[in-house]
């Protein structure tokens, strides 16, 4: 590509202005154009989802989906928040869960990642290779669970579902890969000032991670909230209030199994929202992260950036 005038002089900032030619505007609107029309057929999906879930049962047996709803009606939400203390409930173990699971989880994969790259850890190989190994096999869903449930006692808590998604071994590897573009002279300037290891970990190397903890801590908050089954096979009945996810599974079974029973004595199984309920628990499950997710953007492509290519 060809500029059709010279470099204007250099401004105040030192940075120099260049002026555009035709061809330059042309392949700039392309551009713009490109990604606008790509832009749109990404949001077109969610579009379609809050469309479904505002229109009526009757509707969509009918008519189909559309990208407006033809039958508006808030049924299908009437429907999940028929229990509004259950629902609220569910908001605040998933919302809790998901806060306390990425802070601490985000502080010991840094400190972790952190130690299996410094130079002065003997034994980084070993447990880097005993932490890659798990990612390639693992003992299976019956010892876990009779590891959880018997040897562990957590049958029926929260932990049972909140330790398990603490750590995976492949964010350890993203850290520990994103920490290797840490200058090592960084520690050892800390330890010639005579501050210990916590210490140059939290004031020197933490702040250099921010990319890095924004994609790991991504990671980590889409893994709680849309946590489902570990809770259907530790938590049950046993809680008053499940994960959110797991309680909106158990409210579109419940209509499925409503509208699919001849004993539903009292029930208008035509009225039922089947499908409108399913577009309402996509809309009530991922807006929050969809809200969230433009804030950590930037950081999330470079730290999965960075982690990805140093090996």
């Amino acid at each position: 590509m060809t500029t059709t005038a010279a470099a204007l002089p250099a401004t105040k900032a030192g940075t120099t202005k260049v002026k555009l030619g035709a061809s330059d505007y042309a392949l700039r609107g392309v551009s713009y154009v490109v990604v606008t029309l790509f832009t749109i057929f990404c949001a077109l999906p969610f579009i379609l989802i809050i469309s479904a879930s505002f229109s009526s049962e009757a509707s969509i047996m009918r008519d189909g989906f559309g990208l407006f709803p033809r039958e508006f009606s808030t049924e299908a939400y009437e429907f999940i928040f028929r229990f509004p203390r259950a629902i609220a409930g569910s908001y605040v173990v998933t919302i809790v869960m998901t806060v306390l699971g990425t802070a601490i989880g985000l502080f010991v994969i840094a400190m972790t990642g952190f130690a299996l790259q410094r130079r002065d850890f003997a034994y980084r190989n070993y447990l880097s290779f005993f932490i890659y190994f798990t990612t390639l096999f693992s003992a299976g869903l019956a010892p876990t669970y009779l590891w959880v449930t018997q040897v562990l006692g957590l049958k029926g808590s929260y932990l049972a579902v909140f330790l398990q998604l603490l750590m995976t071994p492949w964010l350890i590897i993203l850290m520990k890969n994103f920490c290797r573009s840490i200058p090592w002279e960084v520690v050892e300037s800390g330890k010639i000032d005579g501050a210990g290891d916590l210490r140059i970990f939290l004031q020197l190397v933490l702040p250099m991670l921010k990319p890095a903890l924004a994609t790991v801590g991504l990671f980590l908050a889409l893994g709680y909230w849309n946590e489902w089954y570990l809770s259907s096979l530790y938590l049950g009945s046993a809680v008053e209030f499940k994960p959110l996810q797991y309680y909106l599974y158990n409210v579109v079974n419940t209509a499925n199994a409503l509208k699919n029973s001849v004993a539903g004595a009292n029930v208008s199984v035509a009225q039922l929202p089947s499908n409108t309920l399913k577009m309402a628990t996509a809309v009530i499950a991922t807006g929050p992260v969809v809200l969230m997710y433009p804030f950590v953007q930037k950081y999330f492509v470079t730290g999965l950036t960075v982690g990805a290519v140093k090996g």
